[in-house]
C-alpha cells in the first residue's frame, strides 16, 4: 500500500520528487544521414562514365586486332579477359574484393539500389542490385585488360573516382542508425583498402607505361621464365639421403615439426597459384572479416544495454520463477549484471575462436592446394577424385568453376554462424556448470551426477585398463623381432566375461564419435578442399565436387609443362636473331615439328634433348590420355594418367613418389 500510494503522490506532485528519482541518460538516437554528395546523382553519373569508359575501350580493343602484328594468332585482347593468365593479378583480386564488399551492404541496406527509396518492392530492387554493382565494378577490371596509356589513365580516373566518393560518404556520415552506429564505416575497410589499391595501382602501371617496361604482349604468359623454371626443377635430381630418410621412423620432434609445417603456407619459386584461385583466397578473407564484424556488433552492443538495464525489478521476475538468488534485491542485481558479464564474455570468445579457427583452416587450404595442384600437374589424380578420371573440360566443371570463388565466400559465412553458436554453448556450458560452480562451491549440479555415478564411470575404467593391460603382457608375444598372439583360451573366456560391460562401452564411443564427427565437420565447413564424407561417397558432397573439377579446369587450361612446351614452340628465329639462344630454340622447339628437312644439321645431343622434352611434354599431357591407343584395353592401375606404371620401388623414388597414396580425410598429392 505505500509504495502505491507514494506511486499516486508522484503523479499529483511531480516536482517533489524529480529529485529524488534517478534519472538515466537517455539512449543514443542516430537520425537517417544524408551526405553532401548525394549517392542517387552519383550513381548516375558515374555509370553514364562508366559506359563511356567501355565503349572506348571496345574501340581501342579493335583497332589494336586490327593493326596488330600477330599474323594467324588471335590476340587476347578484348575488355573480358581479366581473369586470363596474361592480365595483372593483383587488379582482378581488388575489384572482386570490392564487389563482395558492395555485396554485403547491399544485402543489410534497407534501400539495395541507390536510384530508389521504395521500401515495398525491396526484394525486387535487390535482386536488380545483384546484377547492377557488377555491372557498375567491371570498367575497372576492363580497363588493365589492354596493357596501353589510355587504358591506365581511365583506370586511374575511375579508381580516385570510386575511392573519392567513398571517403567522401563515410567522412560526413561515419554513424548510421542501421544495426550499429559504425558498422557501415567498419564494414567498408576492406573497399576502401581495395579501392585504395586500385587508385595507386593504375598510376604506378601508367608510369611503368610511359618507361617502356609495360609493353602490351598476349604471349607474354608463355614467355614467362616461371614455366622454364618450374620445368627445371621436376626435372632435377633427387638427393638420395630424401629417400633413405623417408623409410626411417622419424623422430617426435621430426613429426611434431611437420604437423607444424603442414599448416604454415610458405611460398616457393617454383609455383605460384592460378589466379582465380588466389581470388578465392582474398575474398575467403573479407568474409571472414565481415562475418566477424557482423556477428560481434549485431549481438554484443545489445548484450551491454540489457546488463546496464538490470534493476531491482529483475528480483520479482525471477521468484515469478521460483529462482531466488538472495534475499537482497541490490545483491540479485549484481549477481545477474555479472552473469550477464559472463555471458558476454562467452559470446565474445566463440567468435575469437571461429576467427582463428578459420584462420588456421586458411593456412591449411593453401598448403593442400599447392600440393593438390601440384599433383595433378604429374598426373597423380587419385589423391582427388579416387578413380581414374581424364582432366578435360565439361560442362559441370566449367559451372563449378564460375562458381567457385562464390561458393567459398558463402561457405564461409554459413560455416561462422554454425561454429560460433556452437562454441558460445559449449562455453556457457564449461562457464556456469564447471568454472563457477567450482570458483564459488554453488550448484555443483553436474559434479553432484558424476559423484553419484563413480562406480559406474570405475568400471567402465577399469574394464578399458585390464583389457590394455592384458593385451600388452598376456596376450602377444615378441619373438625375433615379430608379434604373435599367446594364450588363445584366455583370449576368448575374457572377450565373452566382459562382453556387457564393452556394450556400454561401446555406447559412450558411440557417443564421443557422434560429437568429433559433428565438431570436426563444423569446423571443416568452410572448407572445399577436403570432402566431409567418406570417400566412396565424397561426390555427395558439393563442396568438395565443386573443387575438385575447379582443378579439373585449371590443370587441363594452365598445365606449366604444357606452356613451357609452347612457349618453346612459338620462340621464332628472327626474334633471337644475334643471340647465343636463338639456334637452340629453334632447333629444340621448331625444328622438331616441322617435315622439311633443314640445310642446318642439327647435333645429335641437341636433337635427343629436344625429342626427349617433346615426348616429355605429350606423355604428362592429360588432355591427350583418352585418345592413345593403349588407354581403352589398358586397366586403371596400369596408367595413372599418362604416366606409366612403376613396377618397383626403385622406379618410384626415381620418379619423385608421384605414386597415389589413399588416405582419408586430407588427403594432399606428394611434393615434388
Amino acid at each position: 500500500m505505500s509504495a502505491e500510494l507514494a506511486k499516486e503522490d508522484y503523479y499529483d506532485y511531480p516536482d517533489l520528487y524529480d529529485n529524488a528519482v534517478p534519472t538515466k541518460p537517455p539512449a543514443e538516437v542516430i537520425p537517417p544521414c544524408d551526405s553532401k554528395a548525394d549517392e542517387s546523382l552519383y550513381h548516375i553519373c558515374i555509370t553514364a562514365i562508366s559506359l563511356v569508359v567501355m565503349l572506348i575501350l571496345v574501340v581501342l580493343a579493335r583497332q589494336q586486332k586490327v593493326v596488330g602484328s600477330l599474323k594467324g594468332v588471335p590476340a587476347l585482347l578484348s575488355p573480358v579477359n581479366f581473369l586470363d593468365h596474361t592480365q595483372h593479378k593483383a587488379l582482378s583480386v581488388a575489384v572482386f574484393g570490392v564487389l563482395f564488399c558492395r555485396l554485403v551492404g547491399v544485402i543489410l541496406s534497407p534501400n539495395p539500389l541507390p536510384f530508389t527509396k521504395d521500401p515495398q518492392n525491396k526484394e525486387y530492387w535487390l535482386i536488380l542490385a545483384l546484377f547492377y554493382y557488377p555491372a557498375l565494378y567491371y570498367p575497372l577490371l576492363a580497363c588493365g585488360t589492354l596493357h596501353i596509356t589510355v587504358g591506365y589513365v581511365l583506370g586511374s580516373l575511375l579508381s580516385w573516382t570510386h575511392f573519392g566518393i567513398l571517403i567522401w560518404h563515410k567522412v560526413d556520415c561515419p554513424k548510421t542508425p542501421q544495426i550499429y552506429k559504425y558498422h557501415s564505416l567498419l564494414s567498408s575497410l576492406p573497399e576502401i583498402a581495395c579501392l585504395a589499391f586500385l587508385s595507386f595501382q593504375y598510376p604506378l602501371l601508367l608510369f611503368k607505361g610511359f618507361k617502356g617496361t609495360e609493353k602490351s604482349d598476349p604471349f607474354e604468359d608463355l614467355k614467362s621464365s616461371y614455366y622454364t623454371d618450374y620445368v627445371k626443377n621436376i626435372l632435377k635430381k633427387k638427393k638420395p639421403s630424401q629417400a633413405s630418410s623417408s623409410s626411417s621412423k622419424p623422430k617426435l620432434t621430426e613429426r611434431i615439426t611437420y604437423a607444424l609445417k603442414s599448416y604454415i603456407y610458405t611460398p616457393k619459386e617454383v609455383f605460384r597459384f592460378p589466379l582465380k584461385l588466389a581470388i578465392s583466397l582474398v575474398v575467403a578473407s573479407i568474409a571472414l572479416y565481415q562475418m566477424a564484424l557482423l556477428l560481434v556488433i549485431g549481438v554484443v552492443p545489445t548484450l551491454q544495454i540489457v546488463r546496464k538495464g538490470v534493476n531491482e525489478d529483475i528480483a520479482f521476475l525471477l521468484a515469478g520463477f521460483n529462482i531466488i538468488l538472495s534475499d537482497d534485491r541490490k545483491e540479485v542485481v549484481k549477481i545477474v549484471a555479472y552473469y550477464m558479464w559472463c555471458v558476454e564474455v562467452c559470446y565474445v570468445s566463440a567468435v575469437t575462436l571461429t576467427c582463428l579457427v578459420n584462420l588456421v583452416m586458411f593456412m591449411r587450404s593453401m598448403v593442400l592446394h599447392r600440393s593438390n595442384l601440384r599433383g595433378l600437374y604429374r598426373g597423380d589424380i587419385y589423391n582427388v577424385y579416387n578413380c581414374q578420371r581424364s582432366i578435360r573440360p565439361s560442362r559441370p566443371a566449367l559451372v563449378c568453376w564460375m562458381g567457385y570463388t562464390s561458393y567459398q565466400a558463402a561457405f564461409i559465412c554459413l560455416g561462422m554462424v554454425i561454429q560460433t553458436l556452437v562454441f558460445f554453448i559449449c562455453f556457457l556450458f564449461a562457464v556456469f556448470l564447471v568454472i563457477i560452480p567450482i570458483l564459488y562451491g554453488k550448484n555443483l549440479v553436474v559434479f553432484h551426477i558424476i559423484g553419484r555415478m563413480w562406480p559406474f564411470w570405475l568400471t567402465l575404467s577399469l574394464t578399458v585398463l585390464i583389457q590394455h593391460l592384458t593385451s600388452r603382457f598376456f596376450f602377444i608375444k615378441k619373438e625375433a623381432g615379430t608379434q604373435d598372439l599367446t594364450n588363445r583360451g584366455g583370449l576368448f573366456l575374457l572377450t565373452y566375461l566382459l562382453f556387457p560391460v564393452n556394450v556400454l562401452v561401446g555406447a559412450l564411443l558411440g557417443i564421443w564419435r557422434l560429437v568429433i564427427t559433428a565438431l570436426f565437420n563444423i569446423v571443416h565447413l568452410g572448407r572445399m578442399d577436403i570432402s566431409l564424407l567418406n570417400r566412396s561417397v565424397e561426390a555427395f558432397d558439393t563442396g568438395y565436387r565443386c573443387y575438385a573439377h575447379y582443378l579439373k579446369i585449371e590443370v587441363s587450361q594452365s598445365h606449366p609443362v604444357m606452356k613451357a612446351f609452347c612457349g618453346l614452340l612459338l620462340r621464332s628465329p628472327s626474334q633471337d636473331k644475334g643471340t647465343g639462344d636463338a639456334a637452340r630454340n629453334a632447333e629444340e622447339g621448331i625444328q622438331l615439328v616441322s617435315q622439311d628437312k633443314k640445310q642446318n644439321k642439327v647435333p645429335d645431343a641437341k636433337q635427343a634433348r629436344g625429342h626427349w622434352h617433346l615426348l616429355y611434354t605429350l606423355v604428362n599431357n592429360p588432355s591427350l590420355v583418352g585418345s592413345r591407343k593403349h588407354f581403352q584395353r589398358q586397366s586403371s592401375e596400369s596408367v595413372l594418367n599418362g604416366t606409366l606404371k612403376r613396377s618397383s620401388k626403385e622406379g618410384s623414388k626415381k620418379e619423385g613418389g608421384t605414386t597415389a597414396a589413399s588416405k582419408e580425410g586430407e588427403r594432399p598429392a606428394s611434393e615434388d
